[in-house]
Formats: C-alpha cells, sequence, structure tokens
C-alpha cells in the first residue's frame, strides 16, 4: 500500500507541475514559474522511472536525481520562484538576460552540489539548502498575505499551508529523518511529492487572483493625461 501510495504522490506531482508550469507561461508569459515548474515535473518522471525500473544506486537515473534536486533546492524553487512571484507582488517582469542567468546559476548549482551526494552527511550543503528554503518561506508567505488582502483567502489558505508543509520538508530533509519510516525512506517521499505538487497547484490560483487583482486596479486608475487634466 505504501509503494503505491508513493507511485501516485510522483504521478500527482508529474502532473501538477507540468499543467500548471504550462498554464503560467501560455496565460502569463511567465517563463521562471513555469520552467521551474516543468524541472521538478521532469525530476519527478526521472525518479519515477528510477523506482520502476532500477532502483539501483548506479543507475544513471539515480545520480540524476541529485542534480535535479540541487537544482531546485538552491536556486530553482528559491531565487527562481522569488523572483518569478514579483511579477504580481511587484510588478517586476525580468528580461531574457535575466531568466538565462537565474536557470544558468540554478544549473551550476544543481550541477556542483548534486555531486556532493554520497552516503554522509555534507552540513554544509544541507544547511545551505535550509537557509535558502526559509529566506524563500519568508517571501511565499508575504506573497500568500498580499493574496488575502485582496479578499482571496481560500487561495491564501492553501498557498500558506503548502508554503508551510515545504518548509517542514526542507528542514527534515537532511537532518531529521522520520523515526517510523523504512530504509527508503518511503513515506517520507510520499509526503514530499505531495507537498511539491500541491505547491504547484496553490501558487498558481494565487497568482491568478493576484494578477487578476493588479488588472482590475489598472483597469480602474484614469489615464495619465487625464489625471493630470
Amino acid at each position: 500500500m505504501k509503494v503505491l501510495l508513493f507511485l501516485l504522490s510522483d504521478l500527482w506531482m508529474i502532473a501538477a507541475c507540468f499543467t500548471f508550469g504550462w498554464r503560467l507561461i501560455r496565460t502569463y508569459g511567465n517563463y521562471l514559474l513555469g520552467l521551474e515548474l516543468a524541472v521538478v515535473g521532469t525530476s519527478g518522471t526521472n525518479f519515477l522511472f528510477w523506482s520502476l525500473f532500477s532502483g539501483s544506486t548506479e543507475s544513471p537515473f539515480y545520480r540524476l536525481a541529485y542534480t535535479f534536486d540541487a537544482f531546485s533546492r538552491s536556486f530553482g524553487a528559491t531565487l527562481i520562484l522569488i523572483v518569478g512571484l514579483m511579477a504580481v507582488t511587484h510588478r517586476y517582469k525580468p528580461g531574457t538576460v535575466v531568466d538565462i542567468c537565474l536557470f544558468s546559476l540554478a544549473a551550476i548549482g544543481g550541477i556542483l552540489l548534486g555531486g556532493k551526494h554520497d552516503d554522509t552527511l555534507h552540513v554544509g550543503v544541507a544547511t545551505f539548502y535550509v537557509v535558502m528554503n526559509l529566506i524563500t518561506t519568508a517571501f511565499v508567505l508575504y506573497f500568500a498575505n498580499r493574496v488575502r488582502q485582496i479578499g482571496a483567502r481560500k487561495e491564501a489558505f492553501w498557498a500558506t499551508l503548502v508554503t508551510l508543509a515545504a518548509c517542514l520538508i526542507a528542514v527534515t530533509y537532511d537532518f531529521f529523518p522520520w523515526w517510523f519510516d523504512d530504509a527508503d525512506r518511503t513515506w517520507f517521499y510520499t509526503a514530499a511529492l505531495t507537498t511539491w505538487g500541491s505547491q504547484g497547484v496553490a501558487y498558481f490560483f494565487a497568482y491568478r487572483k493576484l494578477d487578476d487583482h493588479n488588472k482590475a486596479v489598472d483597469a480602474a486608475e484614469p489615464p495619465v493625461a487625464e489625471a493630470r487634466a
């Protein structure tokens, strides 16, 4: 049963991330958030293939999994997420050069830090991941509060809930293994994959509410020339 739940949680994350990543790109032109969700979805697909067809620590799927993991935990689901959400919190839309630089930085983080994985805990790397997550958590809670302030309480609630759950996952990821879990950490990864997929869904709907609000505010404002008159 727990293996089935694990597989379902992975499929959930894959479907959620690809679906809402594409919607963020198609509807809002937000390539930062959309492509980061696509990276997470690809990571989940790789994890699924490794679980179903290999399971060996010598598999290229296994090594690639830690590269994807480092990509998102270093600068992907942290710095890229923050800058992507700033499109609705601060109306900041970076150009293509900034997008490329951010993804290049995350790729470097994925390659360098993903290669640090072995059977021992790299405290420095793990601490860096946690610090980046805490910074991101603070910003996303601010984002959720902005959503709450415009009256979208349901969307704000779910965004807050999944953010706190993801923070808990990040803190326990390396430092506090669940005592009741098995050697493969099946329960932990089931919770983590479910949470990461839910983040994509919750953030999309919260983003949509804040974007709609911003557009309504812009439409209600008189033209500059009229206002001066």
